[in-house]
């Protein structure tokens, strides 16, 4: 058989190709679904995170930044510990990115504060000289969409079986329980922003966070979207 597969070129190829590929299989497959898992501490995001998740979407930021930390030694010294499958099993979609016009935020939240991604985005070069960002200040005046968020998360709880409301897991509840926990969330984002305009429009939450006057901007749901990946 062999000094027949070497006589045809064509049948050699296909059959080191099958060769190759079920050695691939056989290799793979077997641990790719306990590594798709949800690696331990890791939790789905809440819905205010779920809002930020939608405008860091909305506004292309996947399209500079990637959210993958490759098993290199100068990845790993400049952004932490390299990336898990298990990290992104809440993720839909994925947001991992191959191009990199600014660094990684697959561990943001470890070492950039509140008050640093709010300066970041209104005016990037005041905390990154060089920074060819460009500046997001409609974020300041756009209403998140809470309603849209509490929808996903709450689709993706039925369909997915995504561990809301089990013990140590975020809370999802009704939708005015959730917008209860997403004022909750959002008040020491707001504190620690000095952006006046926020902070007014933010004002009614705390007395009431169904109140109809209750605004929760977007740059909030962004920076706790931020503030979670670590």
């Amino acid at each position: 058989m062999f000094s027949w597969l070497e006589k045809n070129p064509f049948f050699f190829a296909v059959f080191v190709f099958v060769v190759i590929a079920y050695a691939g299989i056989v290799e793979i497959l077997p641990a790719f679904s306990p590594n798709a898992r949800p690696i331990e501490n890791r939790k789905p995001y809440t819905a205010l995170e779920l809002a930020g998740r939608h405008v860091y979407i909305k506004e292309s930021c996947n399209a500079c930044h990637s959210q993958l930390i490759r098993p290199f030694k100068a990845e790993t010294d400049r952004y932490g510990a390299y990336s898990k499958s298990g990290e992104y099993a809440y993720d839909r979609p994925f947001l991992w990115g191959s191009k990199r016009t600014g660094p990684d935020l697959m561990r943001v939240g470890n070492y950039r504060t509140t008050d640093w991604h709010e300066n970041h985005m209104k005016e990037p070069v005041s905390v990154v000289p060089n920074s060819i960002m460009p500046e997001y200040p409609h974020l300041f005046n756009k209403n998140a969409d809470l309603e849209t968020a509490y929808a996903e998360a709450l689709t993706v709880k039925k369909v997915f079986n995504v561990p809301y409301d089990e013990a140590g897991y975020p809370k999802l509840g009704s939708y005015e329980e959730s917008r209860k926990m997403m004022v909750e969330q959002a008040t020491p984002i707001v504190d620690a922003m000095s952006d006046e305009n926020v902070k007014k429009a933010f004002e009614p939450c705390r007395a009431n966070a169904l109140d109809s006057k209750c605004e929760i901007k977007e740059i909030v749901a962004l920076i706790a979207y931020l503030n979670s990946l670590k």
